[in-house]
Formats: structure tokens, C-alpha cells, sequence
């Protein structure tokens, strides 16, 4: 029976590799959209070389351990198959290595099958073994290297040949507790002799590793020896002692070791050094939030944007390109090694063999949670290898003696089980184990369901950066579908093109370097293909391509000939211009000056940020300046005269919209008043929709700048209007104000205002139809940044006529 299961789960861990392998193959041709591009071929070296060993390990246990547990071997091959090719996926370099660290440590695996049932050697040499294994760690104090060339010397090796003592070390822990507590208890000795040694012991290797600044390890040595004394006395406070101890050494380092200090700081708050000391921990979280619930595919995310993702983000790597069906997964394989290795400790013959099995479990959680936790910012970042799966000769090695244990404890079909007084604490420290993996989960789930919307919109993420190489971004196009904005390129080169740079206040940019601006930013969704694709289709380009689907086209309000018209015209000046649809609320100029082309936004963007012209502001709609004498029509609109006190002034502004914020689809200011200088200060957007108020019949329209979006499903798709419009001012007294303002020999309403401030000066202009105008309602606004009202006029009284006569 064992056998023929053992069989089917190691078959169904070959079809996984195989799959997995097909499509990192196919990989390239997915993310480029043809068939046109370079396969992955290597990765099938990598299967090779895990499913020769796992075949001849498999026959093996067969003859030799006929007994053993039929899940333990399979799910540590499926664990190790999926990091071998994740870790060939990231880097084919390491990938190699650890290929052939997992040929070495399944041979040693495989001649380990002859030892003794009963590991009766451990038992014997417990204090020769765990003596050899102080003394390679000691060694690295004077021999010490790192293999990356900085960091802690915790190797040693050379050659490109390295060693990590501390690996064994923890096993080494494990067998000698299991041999001596096994070997005390045997003779009925008093809890405190019992721990004593085993306290001074343990505490010396701690000391060691702290020396060596080894935390990780020096933590899960710490949390070993608790669990082997709690199940050797069943006193719960030692948990509670471990719990205390832990705790103070994460304290003291924290305030005295310069690198728990930047782990804990970053753990606490990563947001406040997102490109600095919280860049790794940063980068996994958006990993695991891009994988979502079914993960990019293999080979189609980007998890090289995570440091150390070969082994100390290897999770990370795996949730983004599997998601959180695959960790879950992933946790799943960690749960079934856990329960069955505790299982064997429950049904061993033996104290010391019941010791070590549990140990062993102890081991693979405790070091399965630190690192899952630190990757999920459920714990502090420790620098410990996930088991079976990171990369790291010296801890695969480790992982597969340890699973030899086990395979040998549980091989015992003709021994009874040693009697077990006290299950409590197996069963504890089952649950304990259990509770982690289940934190995990649920920690998986939080980032990538519930923050993982928002944690893919945030401006660092790379990956937003990446999907714009390879998914064509939507056009923004004027009312009459004239392109003002597209993309250009093959796919994987595929870049932002202005067409119509002068817009740029306005319709911003999407750059892999500056973010984003404008309509690009607050169109996103649209321009992205997020919004407006059917659900069906987002999802199928996803588990296809693992990326978005193309971009939607958005069209604009803006008439790109009057548009062109007010640029022409503002060229040299600064200020703003706008015009609107007097009824409607749509855009049809938004003109800021001085403007900047963003197709140089490479070469020219650090000197835009501290230009003093600040060109990067759209001053029709964020910039502020004061209202002077231009509030006189609204004035005698709303009071009927233009001489005001504080109060009625208060008035006008709150009827005619002036102190309400403009809702639209891009970033606007909000007024403010100026009491010292006794000015308000308002948007031309503000003003041009107070303007509005008296060419339609005393109604401020909702502004509007996206009209529509070109849909997958129903084509051109009116988008909706963020506001809506108010009744400001009577009819009859909005009609009446505006008939006093159109001077002899125009069909159109007009006014010049001007403020001072300081030592500035603004002119205002401000115009539109009559009232028995009939045809569009036109509105209009100028603001010119110097005392010109002869440029003001020019430029407004040209542009209403061209409005109105197109």
C-alpha cells in the first residue's frame, strides 16, 4: 500500500514538473504575444536532474524502507522540484548549483537508506557530533566568507565550493536533546538536572551564532531547545520563557545591532523607506499582491524585481507567478511534512526517536514560518532559507538528512509505540505549527485580496512600469477622435508618444521614471484596460499572458483646432485658458502656460521640478490666484451692484461656485482665501464655471473633460460627469447682467478684471454668449500672469469667435 501511494504522488510531482517546465518554455512567446521570440529550453535540465535522483531514491526506499511514510519523500521532492525551477526560472547560474546540490544531498539520501533503522549512532556519538559541529561553526570566526563578497562570513569554502555550518548545527541540536533528554528520562532524574546541561549547551552554540551574527539561526536555536524541553517536561512555562527570551533578544539587538535594527524599522513601518532599508520587504509585498489569486504563470511575472529572490524571497517570487492558490499550495506540502513527521514522533518505538521526529518537525515549521512571516511582514525579516525550497547547497543538504530521519523513524511497522504518558504537548505544539501556517495564509491572503489593489496602483511598483513595455496603452484622442496621445513600438518596446506636446499641464504623461501626471494618472483604469473590459476578458489575459489586456482609447472634449488656437496664442505668456460648453460642462480649451513637451521628459524631467516657472502645474485647474475686480458681473448678477462689503462678498463667491471645488476626472485646487490681503483665491477652471452661470440662464454646469471610452464590448461608452449642475442665479437677473456687458458691435458678452498682490499682478478676461445665442453656449477665460489686458482681450475675444463660428 505505501509503496503504490508513494508512487502515485511522486507521478503526480512529475506531471507538475513537467507542466511547470512546458510553460516556462512557452513563456517568452505568451509575454510577447507571438511565436516569434526565443524559447526557454534550459529549465529542462533542471527536470532532469530532479527526476533521475527522485527515481532512484524512490526505488530505494522501496527496498530499504519498505514501512516508511509514503507522504514525506514526495512532498519534499515536489517542494524541492518547484524551487529547483523557480530558482532556474530567476537565475539558470544558481539554478545549476543548487541542481547539483539536490543531486548531492539525494545521493547522500539514498546511502543513508542502509543505516540503521533505529540511528542508534546518533544516539552514541551525541556529544562527538554536536562537539564537530560548535567547531565548524567556531571555525567561521577565523575562516569566514560570504560567497557574495559582503555581508556576514557565515561559510566556509572556497573555490566556489561553500558550506554554511550553522545549517547542520540545528540538526545537530535536535539530535543530541532527542539522545540526551531521551537518555536522562530514562533514568527518572529531576527537571532541573535534566535542563541544566542541555540549557548550558544550548546557550553556548546561541552565543556563537550571535557572535557570528547569525540571528535567524540563533532564534530558531532558541525556539528548538524550548520545544525539545517542553516535550521532555510537558511545563508549559518554558514557552512562556522562550517567548520572554526571544523577545529581549529582538529588543537589545534592536537598540544595539545595526542590522536587527533596520529588519525590525522595516518590519514596524515599511512605507517610510520604501527605496531605501524597506526596498526589499516593499518589492515582496507587491510581488505577492501582482500574483493575485491564480498568479501571472510561470516564467510571466517579474520576481526579479525582488532582492535575494533566489532564496530569502523565494516565496515571494513563487506567490507572484502562482498566486495565492499556488502558496496555498505551497503551505499546503509544508502541512502534510509537518503532520506526518509529527505523526512518526507519535508512533515511534523509542524516547529518542519520538524526540527527533518531533524535533525535526519543529525544525522544518519553526524555519517555514520565519521565513513565509518575514516575506509577508507577518514577522521580521530573519535571512533563514525556506526548507526543500530556497537556494542554498548547505540547507538542502540539512533538509534531506533531516527527511532521511524521519524516513528511517517512521519505518517501523513491527515495533509497538513507545508509551506516551503526556500527548498534550505533541498535540500543542502540533496546533502551535498549524496556527503558523494558518497566520500565513491568511496574511497571503490580506495582501494579495484586500491591499493588493491598491498596492499595484502605488507609483514604486516596477511592474506597472514593465506591463507598459509589453501592453499597449490606450490613445487619448480629442472630440473629433485627432490623436493627442498614443503609444509606439513593437511589443516589449513599446513607449508613451505626445502627439500634441503643449497639452502636457493637462493630459500628463505615464513615464517609467516620473510616474505619472494628469489624465494619464486619473485615466489609468481606462488607459490601462482595467476599467471598461469586461470582467472575462481582464481575467483570460491574466491566466494567458499574466498581464492586463489592451489599453481603451478615451476621448476627450477638447477641440484640438481651438486648443491649438489658445497655445498659439499663449505661447511666450504665462497663465491659463479655458473654455467650456456653457450648458454641457464640457472642456473645450484647457490651455497652461508655460508647457513642456514630455516626450523629453528623460532628458528634461529633474530640471522641470525645480523650474521656477513651474511648468509642471496645470494652472487652469491648480493654479490659485486672486479674484480682483473680475467678480463685479456676478456681483451685480447676484446683489445687483458692484461695490461689496466683506460679508456680501462672501455671498457672491458662495452663489456663483467660487468656494466649492470643481469635481472633475484630474487634480484641482481648492480656493483659498487670502484674509491679510483681503483677495480670494480661485482657479480660471472656478471662474470659468461661474462664467458659465451667466451665459446658461443662471445654471453652473458639471464640468467634464473625459466625454467617452472605446469599449471592447459596446464601443464608444459615454463616461459619466463627477458632478452636477446648480441653479446660482435667477434667469431673468443672469440675462439682465449679461446684456449689460456686450459692448456695441459684438454678438458676445465680455469683462476685464485685474489684482494686484504683493508685487504681482494677474489680468483677467472673461466672456461667452448671450443669452439668445442659438446656437452652442460659449464661455471663456483668460488669465494672463502680468498686468496686459490688451493681450487678454486679444486672445479671448478671438477665440469666442472662432467658437462661435466654426
Amino acid at each position: 500500500m505505501n509503496r503504490f501511494l508513494q508512487d502515485r504522488l511522486l507521478k503526480a510531482a512529475a506531471v507538475f514538473m513537467v507542466l511547470q517546465g512546458a510553460l516556462l518554455t512557452l513563456a517568452p512567446a505568451v509575454r510577447a504575444r507571438s511565436l516569434d521570440a526565443d524559447l526557454r529550453w534550459t529549465q529542462w535540465f533542471a527536470a532532469l536532474m530532479w527526476g533521475i535522483p527522485v527515481f532512484l531514491v524512490q526505488r530505494g526506499i522501496t527496498k530499504r524502507l519498505p514501512d516508511a511514510d509514503p507522504y514525506l519523500f514526495p512532498a519534499a521532492a515536489f517542494l524541492s522540484g518547484w524551487g529547483l525551477l523557480t530558482i532556474w526560472r530567476l537565475d539558470p547560474h544558481y539554478g545549476a548549483r543548487q541542481g547539483l546540490w539536490f543531486t548531492i544531498s539525494l545521493i547522500v539520501l539514498l546511502f543513508g537508506l542502509r543505516l540503521p533503522t533505529n540511528l542508534g549512532f546518533l544516539r552514541r556519538y551525541k556529544y562527538s557530533l554536536l562537539t564537530g559541529g560548535f567547531l565548524l561553526v567556531a571555525l567561521t570566526l577565523l575562516f569566514g566568507t560570504n560567497p557574495i563578497g559582503f555581508g556576514p562570513e557565515l561559510w566556509l569554502g572556497c573555490c566556489g565550493v561553500y558550506f554554511q555550518p550553522s545549517e547542520t548545527l540545528k540538526l545537530l541540536l535536535i539530535v543530541f536533546l532527542s539522545a540526551y533528554l531521551s537518555d536522562r528520562l530514562a533514568i527518572r532524574v529531576r527537571a532541573f538536572s535534566l535542563v541544566l546541561l542541555t540549557t548550558i549547551i544550548s546557550g553556548l552554540g546561541i552565543l556563537l551564532l550571535l557572535f557570528q551574527r547569525d540571528l535567524g539561526t540563533a532564534s530558531i536555536f532558541i525556539a528548538l531547545f524550548t520545544c525539545m524541553i517542553y516535550l521532555a517536561t510537558g511545563k508549559k512555562r518554558t514557552l512562556l520563557f522562550s517567548a520572554a527570551l526571544i523577545a529581549l533578544f529582538a529588543v537589545s539587538g534592536y537598540f544595539f545591532i545595526d542590522i536587527v535594527h533596520a529588519r525590525v524599522a522595516a518590519w514596524l513601518n515599511p512605507w517610510a523607506d520604501p527605496g531605501g532599508g524597506s526596498y526589499q520587504i516593499i518589492q515582496a509585498l507587491l510581488a505577492v499582491a501582482n500574483g493575485g489569486l491564480e498568479g501571472r504563470g510561470p516564467g510571466l511575472g517579474n520576481p526579479n524585481l525582488v532582492p535575494v529572490a533566489v532564496s530569502d524571497f523565494i516565496y515571494a517570487a513563487i506567490a507572484e507567478e502562482t498566486g495565492l492558490f499556488g502558496t496555498l499550495g505551497l503551505l499546503a506540502l509544508f502541512g502534510l511534512i509537518l503532520a506526518r513527521g509529527l505523526r512518526a514522533a507519535l508512533r515511534a518505538p523509542d524516547l529518542f526517536r519520538r524526540f527527533c521526529a518531533a524535533g525535526i518537525s519543529a525544525y522544518f515549521g519553526i524555519q517555514t514560518i520565519l521565513i513565509i512571516g518575514g516575506n509577508l511582514r507577518l514577522l521580521p525579516l530573519t535571512g533563514v532559507t525556506l526548507p526543500f525550497v530556497s537556494y542554498g547547497g548547505s540547507s538542502l543538504l540539512t533538509s534531506f538528512i533531516a527527511l532521511l530521519f524521519l524516513l528511517h523513524i517512521s519505518n517501523h511497522l513491527d515495533e509497538e509505540p513507545a508509551p506516551l504518558p503526556q500527548p498534550q504537548p505533541y498535540l500543542i505544539l502540533g496546533a502551535l505549527l498549524a496556527l503558523g501556517l494558518f497566520a500565513a495564509a491568511l496574511a497571503n491572503g490580506w495582501w494579495t485580496v484586500i491591499r493588493g489593489p491598491d498596492l499595484l496602483t502605488r507609483t514604486d511598483n516596477p511592474r506597472r512600469v514593465i506591463a507598459d513595455r509589453f501592453v499597449p496603452r490606450g490613445d487619448i484622442v480629442d472630440r473629433s477622435n485627432s490623436v493627442i496621445t498614443t503609444t509606439v513600438g513593437k511589443i516589449g518596446e513599446l513607449e508613451r508618444s505626445y502627439v500634441y506636446p503643449d497639452l502636457a499641464p493637462v493630459t500628463g504623461y505615464n513615464h517609467p521614471k516620473y510616474g505619472q501626471a494628469g489624465l494619464e494618472a486619473s485615466l489609468d483604469g481606462y488607459l490601462r484596460g482595467l476599467q471598461g473590459t469586461p470582467a472575462s476578458t481582464i481575467l483570460w489575459n491574466q491566466l494567458l499572458y499574466g498581464m492586463s489586456p489592451p489599453g481603451l482609447d478615451v476621448r476627450l472634449t477638447l477641440d484640438l483646432y481651438l486648443q491649438f488656437r489658445a497655445d498659439e496664442m499663449m505661447f511666450g505668456h504665462s497663465g491659463a485658458v479655458v473654455m467650456l460648453n456653457a450648458q454641457s460642462g464640457e472642456i473645450l480649451v484647457m490651455s497652461s502656460h508655460p508647457t513642456f513637451n514630455p516626450n523629453h521628459l528623460e532628458e528634461i524631467g529633474s530640471e522641470l521640478r525645480d523650474d521656477p516657472e513651474h511648468p509642471l502645474i496645470n494652472r487652469a485647474a491648480q493654479g490659485l490666484y486672486p479674484t480682483g475686480t473680475v467678480i463685479a458681473p456676478f456681483a451685480q448678477a447676484v446683489l445687483g451692484k458692484e461695490t461689496l462689503t466683506d460679508a456680501e462678498r462672501e455671498t457672491v463667491y458662495e452663489a456663483v461656485g467660487l468656494q466649492r471645488t470643481p469635481q472633475l476626472q484630474l487634480e484641482v485646487a481648492e480656493p483659498l482665501s487670502n484674509s491679510e490681503l483681503n483677495h480670494f483665491h480661485v482657479s480660471p477652471l472656478q471662474v470659468a464655471l461661474a462664467s458659465a452661470a451667466l451665459s446658461a440662464h443662471g445654471v453652473i454646469p458639471a464640468p467634464n473633460i473625459a466625454a467617452a471610452v472605446n469599449t471592447p464590448a459596446e464601443g464608444w461608452v459615454i463616461l459619466p460627469t463627477l458632478g452636477t449642475p446648480t441653479d446660482a442665479i435667477p434667469s431673468e437677473l443672469a440675462d439682465e447682467a449679461v446684456r449689460a456687458l456686450i459692448l456695441e458691435g459684438n454678438n458676445f458678452w465680455s469683462h476685464i478684471g485685474q489684482a494686484t498682490e504683493a508685487d504681482s499682478s494677474v489680468t483677467w478676461f472673461i466672456g461667452g454668449t448671450p443669452p439668445n445665442w442659438g446656437g452652442t453656449p460659449i464661455v471663456i477665460v483668460v488669465l494672463i500672469e502680468e498686468n496686459n489686458p490688451r493681450l487678454a482681450q486679444r486672445i479671448g475675444e478671438e477665440l469666442i469667435v472662432d467658437a462661435m463660428n466654426p
